[in-house]
C-alpha cells in the first residue's frame, strides 16, 4: 500500500492576509510591505497583462492589494529577497502609481 509521504506532495504556499483594499485607499499614506507575487491577469484593463498581489500593513493591520500597474510591478521586481518587508508610500505622477 502506497503511504502519503510516497506522493512528495508539498504544501501550497500560504495566502495572503488581511481585507482587499483599493490602491485609492492606500494613495500618499505609508505601508509597510511584507509579500507580493505576480500573476496572470484575470482582468485586462489598459493593456495590463499582470496582477501585481501585495499583502501591505496600514498602521499594524494587514490588507490585501491587486493591482496591475506596470510601474508598481517593474520596482517590485527590483527588491531584493532580503528587503522584506520594506516601508514605502504609493503615489500617483502622471497617472502612474509609483513607490516613493
Amino acid at each position: 500500500m502506497n503511504s502519503f509521504k510516497q506522493f512528495n506532495i508539498k504544501a501550497p504556499e500560504r495566502g495572503f492576509e488581511g481585507d482587499k483594499i483599493k490602491i485609492s485607499k492606500v494613495l500618499n499614506r505609508e505601508i509597510v510591505v511584507h509579500r507580493f507575487k505576480i500573476e496572470d491577469s484575470k482582468v485586462f484593463k489598459k493593456g495590463a497583462d499582470k496582477c501585481l498581489h501585495l499583502e501591505i500593513a496600514i498602521n499594524g493591520n494587514k490588507h490585501v492589494l491587486f493591482t496591475g500597474s506596470t510601474g508598481l510591478l517593474e520596482a517590485i521586481k527590483q527588491v531584493p529577497a532580503n528587503g522584506f518587508p520594506f516601508k514605502t508610500t504609493i503615489v500617483e505622477e502622471n497617472d502612474r502609481y509609483m513607490f516613493t
